[in-house]
Order: C-alpha cells, then sequence, then structure tokens
C-alpha cells in the first residue's frame, strides 16, 4: 500500500513537473489577449463616438429650435406694433391680461395667435405646451393638458432657473411625466427643449416653451452616420488585429524555426564532439587490424584465407563509416559557387558506373538544360553520389533510375531522382532526414541528413516521397545563379 501511494505521489509530480514544463504558446496568447484588447478599445471608441454624434446632434438641433422659436417672438411683436415694448413672453398668459390695460386687446391675440400657429406647424413637432411661471400649461397642442400644473420636473426647473434653453432626447416615452401626452406616439428618437421667453428687461423668465420634436431626417441621418462608425471601427480594429496577428504569426514561426535549428545545431555539436572522439581513438585500432589481416593474407592460402577476406571487408565498411560520421558532423562552408548541374549528375552516374552495369540498371536521364545553380562542387557532388548510391541499393536487379530536371519559375529549378526500388513505409518517411536513421543494413544514417543540411545551407530545399513496395522520389530545388 506504500509503496503505491509512492508511485502515486510521484505520477503526479510528474504531472506538475509537465505541467510546469509545457511550452509557452506565443501565437495563442497574443491571439487571445490581443483580441480582447483590441475589441475592448474598439467598443470604447465606438460608444464615445455613438454619443458624440448623439449629443452634438440633439444640441445643434436643440440651439437653432430655440433660435427660431425667440425669433418668431420678437418678430410677432413688432409686428403688430404693440406700444411700451412688450414681449411674447408677456403676452402668452390670458390670466395676465387685465395686468396690460394699455395693450389693445385684438393686438393682444393677433400676436399671440399668430406666435402659437407658427409653433403648431413647425416641422417634425409632436407635442408643443407653454408654461407660466408658476408651472402652469397656458397653452399646448393636446388640448388635455391646458390648465394642468406639472410638478417635479427636472428639466422644466432648470430652464426657469437657468434662464437658458434646456433639451434632452429619449427613446421611450415616460408615462410617469404628465407631460409626455403624446396625440401621435413617437416612432423611435424624439427631442424635448425647453425654450424660455424674457420680460422687456430679460431678467425674468415670463412664459416657457417645450416643444417636442421627432426629426426624422435629422435620425435617419445620426443612424447613417452610427452605422459607419461601428462599420469603420470594426473595420479598423480588425485589419489591426490581422496586421499584428500576421507580424506575430511570421515572429512565432521564426522563433520556432530558430529554436528548431538551436536544437539541431545542439545535437550536432554534441554529436560531433562525441564522435569525433570516438572516431579518431578507432581510426589507428583500424588501420593495426587491417595491416594484419594483409599480412596474415600473404602467409595464409588455407582454410582461414575467406575469414582472413572478412576481416578486412568489415574493417573497410567501418571505416568507411567514420569517415561519412566525420564529413556529416563538420562544420559546413557558407560560400556559394556557380555549379553546372548537369556536369555534376553525370559525374555522379560514372562513379557509380561499375555498380549500375552490375546490377543491369537502366538509367534514364536525358536533360535539354544545362543550368549553373547555386552551391558547392564538392558538396553537390556528395549530396548526388548519396541519392545515387541509395537509388542503386534499393533497386533489385534491372530496376530504372530515373533523373529529371523540372523548372520551378525564373530563378529555381528542381532535380528529382527517382528509383522503382522498395520504397519506404509512413514511419520511415517521418524518420527519413532524423540522424543515424537507416533502412539499410550496415547503413550510418547521415546521407540524408548531409543533404538535408548542404541544401538548406544555399537556400535550397529537399523533399522525399516513397510508397512501399513502388520506389522513392527525391525532389531537389536549386536556386539559379543568373
Amino acid at each position: 500500500m506504500a509503496r503505491s501511494n509512492q508511485t502515486l505521489a510521484s505520477n503526479q509530480g510528474d504531472v506538475r513537473q509537465g505541467s510546469r514544463t509545457q511550452p509557452f504558446n506565443l501565437l495563442r496568447w497574443f491571439s487571445l489577449i490581443s483580441m480582447a484588447v483590441i475589441g475592448t478599445v474598439a467598443i470604447a471608441l465606438g460608444a464615445v463616438s455613438t454619443r458624440f454624434v448623439i449629443t452634438e446632434s440633439v444640441q445643434r438641433d436643440a440651439l437653432l429650435t430655440s433660435q427660431f422659436i425667440q425669433a418668431i417672438a420678437s418678430a410677432e411683436v413688432r409686428h403688430v406694433s404693440i406700444p411700451n415694448v412688450r414681449t411674447m413672453g408677456d403676452l402668452l398668459d390670458p390670466r395676465q391680461d387685465h395686468n396690460f390695460p394699455d395693450v389693445d386687446p385684438l393686438a393682444r391675440a393677433s400676436a399671440r395667435g399668430e406666435f402659437l400657429d407658427h409653433i403648431t406647424h413647425l416641422p417634425d413637432v409632436i407635442l408643443a405646451n407653454i408654461y407660466a411661471p408658476d408651472r402652469t400649461v397656458i397653452w399646448s397642442t393636446n388640448p388635455s393638458l391646458m390648465g394642468t400644473t406639472i410638478h417635479a420636473d427636472e428639466d422644466l426647473d432648470q430652464a426657469f432657473t437657468s434662464r437658458v434653453p434646456v433639451s434632452a432626447s429619449y427613446h421611450d416615452v415616460d408615462k410617469s411625466r404628465m407631460e409626455q401626452k403624446f396625440v401621435i406616439p413617437p416612432d423611435y428618437i424624439f427631442i424635448e427643449n425647453y425654450i424660455p421667453l424674457f420680460d422687456a428687461d430679460g431678467d425674468k423668465v415670463t412664459a416657457m416653451v417645450e416643444i417636442y420634436k421627432e426629426p426624422k431626417d435629422l435620425i435617419d441621418r445620426m443612424l447613417r452616420g452610427l452605422v459607419l462608425i461601428w462599420l469603420a471601427t470594426a473595420l479598423g480594429g480588425g485589419l489591426i488585429y490581422l496586421g499584428l496577428y500576421w507580424i506575430v504569426r511570421r515572429a512565432a514561426n521564426l522563433l520556432a524555426i530558430q529554436q528548431k535549428q538551436l536544437i539541431t545545431n545542439e545535437t550536432f555539436v554534441a554529436l560531433g564532439e562525441m564522435s569525433s572522439a570516438v572516431a579518431h581513438s578507432l581510426r589507428n585500432p583500424l588501420a593495426t587490424i587491417r595491416s594484419s589481416a594483409e599480412l596474415a593474407l600473404e602467409f595464409d592460402t588455407g582454410a582461414a584465407h575467406k575469414n582472413i577476406n572478412d576481416i578486412i571487408g568489415q574493417v573497410d565498411r567501418m571505416s568507411k563509416w567514420v569517415r561519412e560520421l566525420l564529413q556529416s558532423l563538420r562544420p559546413l562552408s557558407e560560400e556559394a559557387e556557380p555549379v553546372n548541374l548537369v556536369a555534376a549528375l553525370h559525374d555522379s552516374l560514372m562513379a557509380f558506373e561499375q555498380q549500375i552495369a552490375k546490377g543491369a540498371i537502366n538509367i534514364v536521364f536525358e536533360p535539354t538544360q544545362t543550368p549553373m545553380v547555386r552551391s558547392q562542387q564538392m558538396q553537390l557532388n556528395q549530396i548526388l553520389n548519396s541519392l545515387v548510391s541509395n537509388a542503386l541499393e534499393a533497386m533489385d536487379r534491372g530496376g530504372t533510375l530515373t533523373i529529371r530536371l523540372e523548372p520551378i519559375d525564373a530563378r529555381s529549378v528542381s532535380v528529382v531522382v527517382s528509383d522503382n526500388g522498395k520504397g519506404m513505409n509512413a514511419e520511415q518517411r517521418t524518420m527519413a532526414f532524423r540522424p543515424f536513421f537507416t533502412t539499410k543494413q550496415g547503413g550510418l544514417g547521415v546521407g540524408l541528413v548531409l543533404v538535408k543540411r548542404i541544401m538548406e545551407r544555399f537556400d535550397g530545399s529537399v523533399k522525399l516521397e516513397s510508397r512501399e513496395g513502388e520506389g522513392t522520389c527525391v525532389r531537389l530545388s536549386f536556386k539559379l545563379i543568373p
């Protein structure tokens, strides 16, 4: 039981350690955080812009309405030529008629009627009220409100107290407010304006005109503006997010490639140090063994002769491994030079001429061009020799090795080396470019690794396609020398 508990604790510790060492996913966290930040900023900007547009539009409409009402009031008083410079605010309350005996009742009624008629026929007006200083409705386009006293109306009290126009916008009718009794209910947004009218000295508010408007044209323009604001905000936020995401994704991919390259370089450095030590330690014993075997071969022609030849063959095979190992792990030169690709292919085929003839291999290679590619002569020969060697060893007697040149674009060309040998399965294809992996008996597994390193060193690439029982195709992509 104690051992089981220890095992469980150990497993839990491993899980915790694994969770702690999980790599940081830069792209995922950037996507989430940047989307949240940009979305929040975009919504805030949209809300502020929306509020600004609505407020400015309402205030502008209220200002124009106030100026228009006050101008009408002044004009009507002058029009009827009322003496003693009476204002429209003094004339609107019928209850105050007895306080102005010097004013002709007909002139007073005419001025009042003209002014009220103008208010009634103002565009977009859905309700108009006029208040006396005691908050009594002395006139309204809704006759049911006349004579009503309004209490606890903050906007009305503010307009009387501050003696300046007060405006507000509403989306819904406030049923608790007695004065909002519309004959025709508004459809969407409506605007409330309180416009004060003064006495002759301009010190006292003698009447307050309340105008409810539903400016449909203004509302339509506001809605179009709001749609444009939110579309522009969403589009701008989306473009910023996509731009930053593209940059960070490229950076994340570059970091991943560099990290992978760093791990690969560290692996090669460690392998190089270890392999160099092992290879140099093996060279002298192998040379001694081979020399001793050759000496023994000269004095023995009996039954041991075959065994001595086997010893020499195995020593040669191990010496080849040591050379390949040292060659694959040494640093590569970065200086490129123009190399004739067709000539290099012919050299590789000539190097394996005896093996090709011995295996009765059919070679299909009919180049129609001689491109100069960016590489190095010696390293390109190593690449091609490795691929031709692999292809020949993968085929039975009478196979076919096909080499094709295929232009990619004006700056690149590819070499396709294919055989009809035994091919690879899916797992083998995945492991093909890993160090020391091989499908050949007695192979070292550094050929394709070296091919990949050399091709990438000169801005090229290598791709492998293979099907088990059908053969293998390797495509090398080179940069052309103009």
